[in-house]
């Protein structure tokens, strides 16, 4: 095993494992904050930074060249002093030793390290080998499917959240016969609720998606291990010449197998991340960002992990503080996602969930022009939903913000 040099002397060398979204915005916050050591960002993929959300929108849809959707290039990293290593993954660390083992035999030490690997796309277990099969969660997945769709007619969609509902939409777009399978009853049940996935599934079927929810797939079908179709739990077999699985995410932690990195338990919000304090400290000099990492949240007492693009940048400017050694005031995250639909875009706010009453306090849903909250027992707004009404949309989501009950959101003044 060889070892990269290293300064022993330096106290201000920052390793950053993941080169995406999370670890690009930790960068520009250490280097915001008057950091002037050495930054490395260590990253799995091939290609320099890129942004994630347009993979399903417009890289898919081929209105977005995929030199849009890049973050920095290694000419501009290199410009602040931050230094990119490519194609090089991390598959071990070494807490007390201030180590991070990579693929390639290599050791690198650290001063602080921030955990920025996000999250890697489930596989479906029936799917191995089998050509004509996608995920959707990098770039190279994206350019694949797209090229793939092209000479594909029938497209089956397993998986009917919102990436897959997304994915759906554009496939249909693009003059394909769509089918969207899930085992819930409506599309992106667990993010928006009954009264939104019902306005969905409408809006899917209008459109003339075949809508299978509430069944599972089992199985897939294939003739010379290229895929022909999805066998559904019920005994129905949807035909189709390319699909997509789209059947949720997982922390990419693999890496961290036996260190004393703590990982958050099956029964916390966003299980499986790097369980950290409110200001993102996992262990000695060790800190986690972005879509890997379960914070604590002091309001809600629990750790919780959101898959959501900008909590990232709210996590990593807190982070920076904390790593310069700087009190670092705890963020309230709030979580944010927005879903590109045909000619709608819902964008959403805060914790939504079927636990908490759900009331429409603008417009109409049925109309695809409103606003509506969550409601917990004591009344407070702890989400927000809308779509059409986006200035009313963020008066809102001022009062998710700042606490406050719906009367007093919706009195008037």
């Amino acid at each position: 095993m060889t070892t990269i040099s290293m300064d022993e002397a330096s106290p201000s060398r920052i390793v950053i494992v993941g080169a995406g979204p999370a670890g690009i915005a930790a960068a520009d916050a250490l280097r915001g904050a008057g950091h002037v050591g050495e930054i490395l960002i260590v990253g799995e993929e091939a290609h320099s930074p890129y942004d994630r959300p347009p993979l399903s929108k417009q890289v898919l849809a081929g209105t977005w060249p995929t030199e849009k959707v890049r973050l920095r290039t290694p000419d501009e990293l290199a410009a602040t002093g931050t230094a990119l290593r490519l194609s090089t993954r991390a598959v071990g660390l070494d807490v007390e030793a201030h180590r991070l083992e990579l693929d390639s035999g290599q050791s690198v030490f650290y001063d602080a390290l921030i955990i920025a690997t996000g999250v890697r796309a489930r596989r479906h277990p029936a799917a191995q080998g089998l050509r004509g099969v996608h995920r959707l969660r990098g770039l190279d997945d994206a350019v694949a499917l797209r090229s793939e769709l092209d000479g594909a007619q029938r497209v089956a969609v397993v998986g009917s959240g919102f990436l897959g509902a997304e994915v759906a939409a554009v496939c249909r777009e693009h003059g394909k016969d769509v089918a969207l399978i899930g085992s819930r009853a409506l599309p992106m049940l667990e993010q928006v609720g009954d009264e939104i996935g019902a306005m969905l599934a409408d809006l899917h079927r209008g459109h003339g998606v075949n809508l299978e929810l509430g069944v599972a797939a089992a199985a897939f079908t294939e003739t010379d291990r290229r895929v022909t179709g999805v066998a559904l739990v019920d005994g129905r077999t949807v035909p189709a010449d390319l699909v997509v699985v789209a059947v949720g995410a997982e922390p990419a932690v693999d890496w961290l197998s036996g260190s004393d990195v703590p990982l958050s338990g099956p029964d916390e919000v966003g299980a499986g991340g790097v369980r950290c304090n409110a200001t993102g400290r996992a262990a000695n000099d060790v800190w986690a960002v972005g879509d890997v990492a379960a914070w604590w949240d002091p309001g809600r007492r629990q750790h919780v992990r959101v898959e959501h693009r900008l909590t990232a940048n709210d996590h990593a400017l807190v982070s920076a503080q904390d790593i310069l050694g700087r009190p670092a005031a705890h963020t309230t995250v709030i979580p944010y996602f927005w879903s590109d639909q045909y000619d709608l875009k819902v964008q959403s706010f805060g914790m939504l969930s079927r636990q908490h009453r759900f009331q429409v306090v603008e417009g109409a849903v049925e109309d695809r022009r409103f606003v509506a909250v969550c409601v917990d027992a004591s009344g407070r707004v702890v989400g927000v939903i809308g779509a059409g009404m986006f200035k009313a949309l963020r008066r809102w989501r001022n009062a998710l913000v700042e606490g406050t009950t719906l009367e007093e959101t919706a009195a008037p003044g």
